[in-house]
């Protein structure tokens, strides 16, 4: 077996020191959702935690088969691989040592070790398993060498260390509750189950979906973002009226913590916009509207007051699903590092629609990039094109009649050497992309214009 942290020493470690103040429970989100609430203390860890996961010992498995070419496109000079299946492949997080931590649609966190090898990589497997399923949010605190992954109704944590290809079973603590309360009591059906999770400054932020398309909700868990500390205590809400913010992001360059919003449906066709935004930016508790205001203050219930609510920063089409995104880091380093132009961008991963429009679905799955100043869009928002900031960048999921799908993109990551790893959960692929300069000449052929 390999090494692993008592699980109770590392929050310790987070906390104050290996030995007490841990806390052994879990926690429930106490409150409404309205008012404002004090943010949790961020909190250090001493550099004994860090050194189990510095990235100095690489995973020990053997190689699988060479990657394929999967008929997808990127921008001219990139060549895509696929490296990898997972069962419903969701969020994605890198490793310190070149590994990749896959979320899914099941009740399993999966690894795949040596995803940023010059060729071939390690087979996927389970890395840990949970007691609920949709197990589809996952991060890492490379402070304290912490995996926390989110499911339908809560949080984990659990130790990691360099070369760890699974996690001790009895490691694995729930560390807090979502969803503790009932439906919305005039939802109309459209309940959101998966759980998202983010590690910045010491905080975990943790988005949870709305019970309905359109409706006050009674739980104060559901259609919001909380955040707390790293052993679920102190748990405050961030931002509230948040539909369906799966997609969780952190800008490693300016330590923003930004969330992606799903809009609601059977309004005005091709509203309201959907949108990525910075909720670092907004003191105490962010407000974004929903079911009654969306977009730029605009009321789609009568009578709303829009006044005070959230006009995001960076807009996307309607009904675009917004499931992953990441920085690409301004100091990337490493073999497959891209270039200028990328370096603090961002890359958003789109689900696509079920909505159609004169036979054809109307928002198709892709990953697109967005140039970013730190945190400011290149590109001002302009409220009457929402596909004014961003570029496509991966494509082809949607054939060109509009309604054969052949995969849709879900969680994006960047790996240590700067790969840019992308998950798909209707094949159960995970992607890697990587400059054409940076590969072996024989791999030039692998290039899509």
């Amino acid at each position: 077996m390999r090494p692993t942290l008592p699980f109770g020493c590392v929050l310790a470690l987070m906390l104050i020191a290996c030995g007490g103040g841990a806390t052994n429970g879990t926690s429930s989100v106490p409150g409404p959702q309205g008012g404002t609430s004090p943010s949790p203390s961020p909190t250090s860890s001493p550099l004994a935690a860090q050194s189990a996961c510095n990235g100095s010992r690489t995973s020990n498995a053997p190689l699988g088969a060479a990657p394929t070419i999967p008929a997808l496109t990127v921008p001219s000079g990139f060549a895509i691989e696929e490296i990898a299946k997972v069962p419903i492949a969701r969020e994605l997080t890198s490793l310190p040592n070149g590994d990749l931590l896959v979320a899914s649609g099941t009740s399993s966190l999966y690894i795949v070790p040596n995803a940023e090898s010059a060729g071939a990589v390690s087979p996927s497997q389970v890395f840990a398993t949970f007691p609920d399923a949709l197990a589809a949010g996952v991060a890492f605190s490379p402070a304290s060498c912490t995996i926390f992954v989110s499911t339908m109704t809560g949080v984990y944590a659990m130790p990691y260390v360099d070369g760890q290809l699974a996690a001790d079973p009895t490691s694995v603590k729930q560390i807090v509750h979502v969803r503790t309360g009932a439906i919305a009591p005039n939802s109309d059906g459209d309940v959101h189950r998966s759980t998202s999770v983010a590690w910045a400054n010491g905080i975990l932020y943790v988005s949870v979906g709305s019970s309905c398309n359109a409706c006050v909700e009674v739980d104060p868990t559901r259609a919001v973002i909380l955040q707390m500390n790293p052993d679920g205590s102190n748990v405050t809400t961030k931002a509230t009226r948040i539909r369906n913010a799966i997609a969780l992001a952190v800008n490693p360059q300016t330590g923003s913590v930004w969330a992606g919003g799903a809009g609601q449906d059977f309004i005005t066709f091709g509203h309201p916009y959907e949108y990525f935004d910075n909720l670092s930016s907004h003191q105490g508790m962010a407000d974004y509207g929903w079911p009654a205001c969306e977009e730029n203050h605009v009321a789609y219930k009568a009578g709303a007051d829009c006044s005070h609510t959230v006009a995001p920063s960076i807009e996307f089409p309607a009904y675009s699903t917004i499931i992953g995104a990441t920085f690409y880091p301004q100091s990337q380093t490493g073999t497959y590092a891209f270039g200028s132009s990328y370096r603090g961008g961002l890359f958003v991963s789109a689900h696509g629609s079920w909505h159609q429009l004169n036979g054809r679905y109307f928002a198709e799955p892709h990953v697109v990039f967005v140039p970013m100043n730190g945190d400011t869009p290149r590109t001002s928002v302009n409220w009457n094109d929402p596909a004014a900031q961003w570029t496509e960048f991966l494509g082809g999921f949607q054939l060109s009649n509009g309604v054969t799908r052949v995969a849709r993109s879900t969680g994006v990551a960047v790996g240590l050497q700067g790969s840019l790893f992308v998950a798909d959960d209707a094949t159960g692929s995970i992607y890697r992309i990587r400059p054409i300069n940076a590969l072996p000449a024989a791999q030039h052929k692998h290039i899509h214009a």
